[in-house]
C-alpha cells in the first residue's frame, strides 16, 4: 500500500477538489491530503474554511482547546455526540488517522492551551 503523504501531488488533489462529479470520498481524501501535506497558503484556506463549515454545520460544537499552532481541539465525547457516533468509534477513528498520517491529531490538556 502507498503511504498517504505519497498518495497525491498537489496538481492531482486540486484538480479532484475542483472537478464538479467526483465522488465524495475521494474529494476528502484530496482535501485530508492538502490539509497536511499541501502549501502553506492553501492549507491556510482549508483550516479556514473548515472552521468556517464546522460554525454552521455545527453551531453547537465549540473547541475546548487549542494547539500551539492555535488550531482547535474539540473534547473527543463532544464531538462524538455531534457525529452520531460512539466516543470509543471516534477515539478509533482518531487513532487510524494518527497511524495513516503519522501525525498527532489527539491532544491532552498538557499538549494544549485554553487560548487562542
Amino acid at each position: 500500500m502507498i503511504p498517504f503523504e505519497q498518495q497525491w501531488t498537489v496538481e492531482s488533489a486540486m484538480h479532484v477538489m475542483q472537478h464538479p462529479t467526483v465522488d465524495s470520498e475521494l474529494w476528502a481524501s484530496a482535501v485530508e491530503w492538502l490539509l497536511l501535506h499541501g502549501p502553506p497558503e492553501i492549507r491556510a484556506l482549508l483550516h479556514q474554511a473548515s472552521t468556517h463549515a464546522t460554525k454552521v454545520q455545527f453551531p453547537e460544537l465549540r473547541p475546548r482547546r487549542f494547539t500551539s499552532d492555535g488550531s482547535p481541539c474539540y473534547d473527543l465525547a463532544e464531538l462524538a455526540r455531534t457525529l452520531g457516533i460512539s466516543e470509543e468509534e471516534a477515539r478509533q477513528q482518531l487513532v487510524e488517522k494518527e497511524r495513516q498520517h503519522g501525525v498527532q491529531h489527539g491532544f491532552t490538556d498538557d499538549d494544549t492551551t485554553a487560548l487562542q
